[in-house]
């Protein structure tokens, strides 16, 4: 099983909503199975409220979730690692320098995945998920980028708007992903 590990910091609002929204995209048969872990989490916690309303809207289940301590055990499993910011990012490769190649943030992933899609074999979503990560490691510092275009602001506690801004910014990094995996 090819595994995606969402992080951010509390694990209730942003990588909870991206672990949701991918694997509702992607589907039970896809052959890849999504997680999500925050840095500094609010373990055992639900989706925040604001984030879980933006769900439900989506029709993304939500009720089961439960927030969890991100570990370097977490980052070795992972086939890839998807971080909301390039600080989370960071805190993953101190966790596990050897995780670097394979740790993207969520909008840097989602612009490679655009880029290098139609180079991707035909195969099912696990597959083109591994064949994904070394070309889309390959397209870094290829095409110059403002860092801060691959962030994901943390909406906690901040509103009804940045919420809908992060939420926005997950769909339309989630939904690149599922076009270059379902081909």
């Amino acid at each position: 099983m090819t595994t995606v590990l969402m992080v951010c910091t509390g694990n209730i609002c942003r990588s909870p909503a991206a672990e949701l929204l991918l694997a509702h995209a992607l589907g039970p048969d896809a052959g890849v199975q999504v997680a999500s872990a925050g840095t500094h989490a609010v373990v055992g916690a639900g989706v925040h409220p604001p984030m879980a309303r933006l769900l439900a809207a989506t029709g993304t289940p939500y009720d089961a979730f439960l927030a969890r301590q991100l570990t370097p055990a977490h980052v070795r499993e992972a086939s890839v690692v998807v971080a909301m910011t390039r600080r989370h990012r960071g805190h993953v490769v101190e966790l596990l320098p050897a995780a670097v190649r394979r740790t993207f943030t969520y909008r840097e992933l989602a612009r490679f995945a655009d880029a290098v899609a139609p180079e991707l074999p035909a195969g099912t979503p696990a597959e083109r998920l591994a064949a994904l990560l070394p070309l889309a490691a390959a397209q870094r510092g290829r095409v110059p980028v403002d860092p801060a275009d691959d962030d994901i602001d943390d909406p906690y506690q901040r509103g009804d708007a940045a919420y809908e801004k992060a939420f926005a910014q997950v769909r339309e990094a989630t939904a690149s992903l599922v076009r270059a995996l379902r081909g």
